[in-house]
């Protein structure tokens, strides 16, 4: 059973950020460790949501996991805050020895998330120089290159933002997700030596946390022995499967990801029929 570092915040309400990558984790057998970020009573997709700050126990939470001599065979690193950021950007190197997922959440449809500035954005470019994974969506991928935010989503634009990415940090592999095409299909931009185009089906519902699922299934994926491409299409499904099984609820919830847990389970040791 492999252990792998999960560092975000747990929203009380909500599938979204941790509450999402414990479930999927679990079922793909592997290990989790915690070390949340901010407890909020629901992400900042609501107004007035309550937010404690963690990040003075991300210190000695990680001095006591050095006395029990964990190791991890990855670390995943979701919404960090302003103050969660500068202890990873100190201490990443030392924590993540064999991989680095990060899932630079801060922003989606063209703005930054409540709460955060361009002062935040630089701090993330740091941090992704660091990482071996990078998944941003289309947003976060052009605030990392300091791209116009305003122009029209294309595959042939995600083309050249890869190539940047890539080019920019340094980075193994790199998924750019939610490039809106049209009416009936969804891009998403693959790099694992070669770039790789995908699109799937677009439901027409939108959800909060699709980013958060995606990044954690994908990892499982992996820490199943897929390769990188295998695990984005299976992460791709399983978020539209999770969307399709979704009764009508607040898109803030996030989709409910329950009844697709079985498929992945299934689609991980082989069992799916295609």
């Amino acid at each position: 059973m492999k252990n792998i570092l999960i560092s975000e915040d747990l929203s009380a309400w909500g599938q979204v950020s941790m509450a999402t990558a414990l479930p999927i984790f679990t079922v793909a057998g592997i290990r989790p460790a915690l070390m949340p970020t901010a407890l909020l009573s629901t992400h900042t997709g609501f107004p007035d949501n309550t937010y404690l700050d963690l990040s003075q126990q991300l210190g000695p939470i990680l001095d006591h996991w050095k006395q029990l001599e964990l190791n991890f065979d990855a670390v995943y690193l979701g919404y960090l805050g302003k103050q969660a950021i500068d202890f990873w950007l100190k201490n990443a190197n030392s924590v993540a020895k064999k991989q680095l997922l990060l899932d630079p959440a801060m922003a989606d449809h063209g703005k930054l998330y409540r709460g955060f500035d361009q002062a935040y954005v630089e701090k993330m470019k740091s941090l992704a120089s660091l990482a071996d994974i990078l998944l941003p969506n289309l947003t976060e991928a052009r605030l990392l290159l300091d791209q116009d935010l305003s122009q029209a989503e294309s595959m042939e634009e995600a083309i050249d933002l890869i190539e940047e990415l890539v080019s920019k940090f340094s980075l193994k592999q790199a998924v750019i997700t939610g490039i809106e095409l049209n009416e009936q299909e969804i891009g998403m931009m693959i790099y694992d030596q070669e770039i790789t185009q995908l699109k799937v089906k677009r439901i027409d519902r939108a959800y909060f946390g699709t980013g958060d699922l995606f990044a954690s299934a994908l990892l499982a994926t992996l820490s199943n022995e897929r390769d990188f491409l295998s695990a984005s299409q299976i992460a791709s499904q399983f978020i539209l499967r999770a969307i399709e099984s979704t009764k009508k609820q607040d898109p803030r919830l996030g989709p409910d990801c329950s009844q697709a847990l079985s498929w992945l389970i299934d689609e991980l040791k082989g069992k799916c029929v295609k």
